[in-house]
């Protein structure tokens, strides 16, 4: 009973693998980070990503120009001390639509992360726990969704859909996208239900809520945070995708992906790589950091991260 209590107890999983001088004193949650400010890649990311993150909250200091507002004087211009990154097709500051389209970007990702958490998370836990028919049902309706390749779900979805807002589209993001993260949690919970230190706990009179919040979840929560950080890195892409292709956010919205898509004229492609190459490096380094990151957060919750 005492192996199996260390096999899956988050407490005693990072403890047993820290020096009794080393761990005294130390909660589980510093232990995890104590592991991940060794990630040096980790580390890094973070800067880099708040550098990103400081410079799209900072936008309004950093260029007075209006993303939305097209001047069809200054079409397709070059850099200038007024543009620093010249003006698009419709005469827009390039500089402007990437850092206020850097927040459209972010906020799309980010808010259809934590939607999908709440609906996998919850779903997943409620198949995991108690099973039977509820998990069968859960489980037939998670297979439905994943039958449907996601880009070609949410393609149709948004083309049925007159105008696409950021909210319609971080919802229709996350209601189907869930399946896959609720089949995680599922599996790590049905291999939690049957050991020796749940059912002690039910013995002594434990609510299901309390089991799930005290033992469940911290065991999962190593999965399900590598989950959400790959997430949100591919729902940033997936609205670049879609965008690129005409179905994401529309004009005159800045996003890193409708401006990308001005590449698909040749002309801007050939004489104009200011406008289409720092939303791609954007996306590219904002992407990377987020899953250096869930790497790093990957190994700080993993108990045998230290082994390796």
């Amino acid at each position: 009973m005492m192996e199996t209590n260390q096999q899956f107890s988050v407490n005693s999983n990072i403890g047993d693998q820290i020096p009794n001088k080393a761990k005294k004193g130390k909660t589980p949650l510093q232990l995890a980070f104590g592991r991940f400010v060794k990630n040096k890649a980790a580390i890094v990311s973070v800067f880099v990503l708040l550098f990103i993150i400081l410079a799209i909250i900072a936008a309004p200091l950093l260029t007075d120009q209006d993303p939305e507002k097209s001047n069809l004087l200054m079409v397709e211009q070059g850099p200038t001390n007024e543009h620093i990154l010249g003006t698009d097709s419709s005469g827009r500051d390039i500089f402007a639509r990437l850092l206020y389209g850097g927040r459209v970007s972010l906020i799309i990702g980010f808010s259809a992360m934590i939607f999908t958490l709440l609906i996998g998370v919850i779903l997943g836990s409620i198949a995991g726990y108690y099973g039977g028919r509820v998990d069968s049902f859960i489980m037939r309706s998670a297979d439905m969704m994943l039958i449907l390749p996601f880009l070609i779900l949410v393609l149709v979805v948004v083309s049925i859909i007159p105008k696409v807002t950021i909210s319609i589209f971080v919802t229709i993001i996350a209601l189907t996208s869930w399946p896959s993260l609720t089949r995680i949690v599922r599996g790590t919970f049905l291999s939690l239900r049957e050991q020796e230190f749940v059912l002690g706990a039910k013995a002594i009179g434990a609510s299901d809520l309390r089991i799930i919040f005290k033992h469940f979840i911290p065991n999962a929560i190593g999965p399900i945070v590598v989950n959400a950080t790959l997430m949100m890195a591919s729902y940033i892409i997936a609205e670049s995708a879609l965008s690129f292709i005409g179905f994401g956010i529309p004009q005159p919205t800045p996003t890193w992906g409708n401006m990308i898509s001005e590449a698909q004229n040749l002309r801007i492609l050939e004489n104009q790589p200011e406008a289409w190459i720092p939303p791609g490096l954007a996306i590219l380094v904002t992407v990377l950091c987020i899953n250096f990151i869930g790497d790093g957060l990957r190994d700080a919750f993993d108990p045998k991260s230290s082994k390796r």
